[in-house]
């Protein structure tokens, strides 16, 4: 898989690939105009939204509806880094769910692709070229 990032413009970033673009901007009081969700929430959201895929999936092939279910993500940080120490992600059930598979869905949130990299992370190597020499 490849993206191109781009930089539109202001404190806006684009990631394109395939035929999306995924339009990023900074809040402004961190010098942006808050046009689009900042890159950092866009990977919060990533963790939540890939945990909801899978049990949406799960559930429309038991025909059981979503409509009403939610999932709440809560994110805590440690103070002085800011880096994230912990995410919850509560499966908020309507109350015709079927109990009996109360657990699956839980199961199904945590084998989410995103959450299984965060816990055997890639490497990552960054280089710089000079385009047209």
């Amino acid at each position: 898989m490849e993206m191109e990032i781009t930089f539109p413009g202001g404190a806006r970033i684009d990631a394109t690939y395939d035929d999306y673009v995924i339009h990023t901007d900074q809040p402004p009081a961190d010098g942006g105009e808050g046009s689009a969700p900042a890159p950092f929430a866009l990977f919060l959201a990533s963790i939540g939204t890939c945990a909801g895929i899978n049990i949406l999936n799960f559930c429309h092939h038991r025909n059981i509806p979503t409509a009403e279910m939610r999932i709440r993500q809560r994110v805590e940080f440690v103070p002085r880094s800011r880096m994230v120490s912990r995410v919850h992600l509560d499966v908020l059930l309507p109350p015709d769910f079927p109990a009996r598979y109360a657990r699956a869905v839980v199961n199904l949130a945590q084998m989410c692709a995103v959450q299984k990299h965060l816990e055997a992370p890639p490497l990552f190597t960054v280089e710089a070229h000079l385009v047209g020499e």
